[in-house]
């Protein structure tokens, strides 16, 4: 089948920064409000959660995790600083011809946790120094989450994939989504090949240079719910990472109510910390983890208040 609908590369009042996601990051200049509270019902994937794929987000998506009762004999074990890693950490002139690695240094040794990113920046591309960043983490016996990024589809894309998952392909809109389910399955194999029995992905949503977004946001959000819906049914959780200034110029209003990863750029930690408020929520959902670049190294830690049970989030071998 050939879609109707045509890319393009037009996203405005943004400034690129570095950051998770492949090198490009996005942060805006001040927040925005974002809506909250329960799912709604409808088919608009411009504005509010599918119908078909209400019933995947469950309460434990709709809040951040409890902090702890000072109150219990054993309370559980917490994490408190991390990292992530990805395409940019390979060595120069590894990767894909648009995302070549940039040899950035790996995490510093006080990290306990490390999200590794699944892709080489699109969908449907994998991560090419994925092995060797999970046996460092390995090694060290860090705790390890997954992240993949998500793109617009290709035209060969939408032609091998949109006609084959849950929805009808012969709409736009279904295709798209099909094209969304089927980069998560892509990704959920690769979790699976190195036995990386994470509980969550967090899908990153952001402008991918050199592989446009479209103008339609409903068309955008048809390939993000369609991801959403491929990671929930091959067994995994799903968080968002974004900005509002980010997640509204390519999706519109579309709300999943899953937990939320938040990035500051360069900003620092305090930064960082104070985008956990409900004026920085992109989707709908609480905020769980915030970023922020120093030292060439991105860095993350729960936001306050938020005692991060690694088990929940994160996997170690």
């Amino acid at each position: 089948m050939r879609l109707r609908l045509l890319t393009a590369a037009a996203l405005t009042g943004v400034l690129a920064l570095t950051g998770c996601g492949g090198g490009e990051q996005l942060v805006e200049e001040e927040p925005t409000s974002a809506a909250s509270g329960s799912a709604p019902e409808g088919d608009a994937p411009g504005a509010v959660v599918p119908s078909d794929l209400a019933s995947l987000v469950d309460e434990y998506n709709k809040s951040a995790p409890p902090v702890t009762d000072a109150s219990a004999e054993a309370p559980p074990e917490t994490v408190k600083l991390g990292a992530d890693v990805g395409w940019p950490q390979c060595p120069e002139g590894v990767g894909i011809p648009e995302k070549q690695g940039q040899g950035q240094p790996m995490p510093d040794a006080d990290s306990e946790f490390v999200i590794i990113g699944l892709t080489n920046s699109p969908s449907f591309t994998r991560n090419p120094c994925i092995e060797e960043q999970v046996a460092w983490a390995q090694e060290r016996d860090l705790w390890i989450g997954a992240y993949s990024v998500v793109s617009f589809p290709r035209q060969e894309e939408i032609e091998e994939y949109g006609g084959t998952g849950p929805w009808d392909g012969s709409s736009d809109l279904g295709a798209l989504r099909n094209v969304g389910y089927a980069a998560a399955r892509y990704n959920a194999a690769t979790l699976r090949k190195l036995r990386l029995d994470v509980p969550l992905v967090w899908i990153d949503v952001e402008p991918v240079p050199k592989f446009d977004w479209s103008e339609d946001k409903a068309a955008n959000a048809a390939v993000i719910v369609g991801m959403a819906r491929g990671y929930r049914e091959t067994g995994y959780r799903i968080g968002a990472y974004s900005l509002p200034s980010m997640w509204s110029a390519i999706a519109g209003d579309l709300r999943l109510y899953a937990p939320e990863w938040r990035p500051a750029g360069d900003r620092g930690q305090g930064e960082a910390e104070s985008r956990c408020g409900e004026g920085w929520s992109f989707q709908g959902g609480n905020a769980v983890l915030v970023q922020w670049v120093e030292d060439g190294r991105d860095h993350n830690v729960p936001c306050p208040g938020v005692e991060l049970e690694p088990e929940r989030w994160f996997f170690r071998y």
